[in-house]
């Protein structure tokens, strides 16, 4: 075969060469496609957000554990109808424009049917109006500014609000352990100023003296000026209406001046971190919490011991609160499906004792503002920990708010 032939030989066969692999591949393009084995299985999406940074991040750690625990357990017994929970955790800072930016890229998610959250009532007030108009719930476990809940069919909390607990602790302070003279330390936030109010109003009916009032803003670090001045008072309790970071440094520096006030509180306080951080001053001091696991009978135990298989530490009434804010969460998506107005609206229709979600915690059914009613503990620190006070708020009417003038607004046995 001479070199002209063979050229076009083997030009000849690169083109059929090319026409059958132009067909294959155009053979296997038109094909069925098999499904996408790799394809995300479908899952049931669930927001969690939380003080997980910052001065709050004790609190968001014990209610990220909480959460968490219970979402795991919900799966391990085959999830929602045999549909996976997944939890989507954010982080506020316990900061209200972190918070606002949390709620904005929740209520973008399309896959998000509901968030639990936030703990800092500041947080909760800056994120309603984003929920609300979005037609998100907020599920808060810990948020208890009376306004949180106000003007908002999509925002609920499964905890008391502070005007019960600031009337609650006022005639505690008087009839219990029968005291007269109490000055107020109060943070300069809506969670501070609405327990604040509560508790000196309540004083003020009953016949409590309130010697003086003293703001901080969250990072004051010296409260000698205002404890100087408290001192010359002669009060014989100090009432911390804030968190737990300046509340400690509030007993230790009342400690260092020589006073040996009673330091009353209430849940903001509620952190093994107050104890940390004031060490022995911190002792003796009394507060006001929405649970504490021993009061709680067999089904706080029982998640007591399940807690600490996972993560090896004790859980406290935040954890407590949010993993049954977690079970109240999903009961609604089981009941009502994954859309947010059924879950908004089956929420609602939980108020009754009857329709109420029984948890660890206690019962959980909401009134018309999305509140719910729920009895206050009363912790003691003693020996480095939390437990329950020898006098306890025994029996406590539901109302929240303020009694009319010669009306009783707490019934103490």
């Amino acid at each position: 075969m001479s070199f002209q032939n063979k050229t076009v030989f083997f030009r000849g066969r690169s083109l059929i060469v090319a026409l059958i692999l132009s067909f294959c591949f155009f053979s296997l393009s038109c094909a069925p496609q098999k499904e996408d084995v790799t394809q995300k299985e479908a899952v049931i999406t669930i927001g969690l957000v939380a003080p997980l940074t910052g001065d709050c991040a004790q609190f968001g750690e014990m209610i990220k554990r909480g959460a968490r625990l219970k979402i795991k357990e919900l799966n391990a017994a085959g999830g929602i109808d045999g549909v996976k929970i997944e939890l989507i955790e954010e982080d506020d800072v316990a900061n209200p424009q972190e918070a606002a930016t949390v709620a904005q890229k929740f209520v973008a998610n399309p896959e998000v049917s509901i968030v639990i959250g936030h703990f800092n009532s500041s947080c909760s007030l800056a994120g309603k109006p984003i929920y609300k108009e979005a037609g998100l719930v907020e599920l808060s476990p810990a948020s208890t500014n009376p306004t949180v809940t106000k003007d908002s069919d999509w925002t609920f909390r499964n905890i008391y609000e502070d005007t019960f607990q600031g009337i609650s602790m006022a005639n505690y302070v008087k009839e219990k352990l029968g005291l007269s003279r109490v000055a107020v330390f109060y943070d300069n936030d809506d969670y501070g100023i609405g327990l604040k109010d509560a508790f000196v109003n309540e004083a003020k009916r009953i016949g409590l003296e309130i010697v003086g009032t003293e703001a901080y803003e969250r990072d004051t670090a010296d409260f000698r000026p205002q404890l100087v001045k408290f001192k010359q008072l002669n009060p014989e309790a100090i009432f911390m209406s804030g968190l737990y970071t300046q509340a400690a440094q509030i007993a230790a520096q009342s400690r260092e001046l020589g006073m040996s006030t009673q330091l009353l509180g209430a849940d903001g306080i509620l952190s093994s971190d107050y104890i940390k951080i004031g060490g022995e001053t911190t002792e003796g001091t009394i507060l006001s919490c929405p649970f504490l696991l021993e009061l709680g009978g067999k089904k706080a135990g029982e998640f007591v011991v399940r807690f600490k298989q996972e993560y090896q530490m004790e859980p406290d009434a935040w954890a407590a609160l949010t993993y049954d804010a977690a079970g109240i969460a999903a009961s609604a998506i089981e009941q009502a499906g994954q859309d947010r107005k059924a879950i908004r609206d089956h929420l609602a229709s939980m108020n009754t004792p009857e329709t109420g979600y029984d948890g660890i915690t206690g019962l959980t059914y909401f009134d018309a503002n999305g509140d719910c009613k729920k009895p206050i503990h009363v912790a003691m620190v003693k020996e480095g920990k939390f437990v329950p006070a020898p006098k306890q708020i025994m029996e406590i009417e539901t109302e929240t708010e303020p009694a009319a003038e010669g009306e009783t607004a707490v019934v103490l046995p």
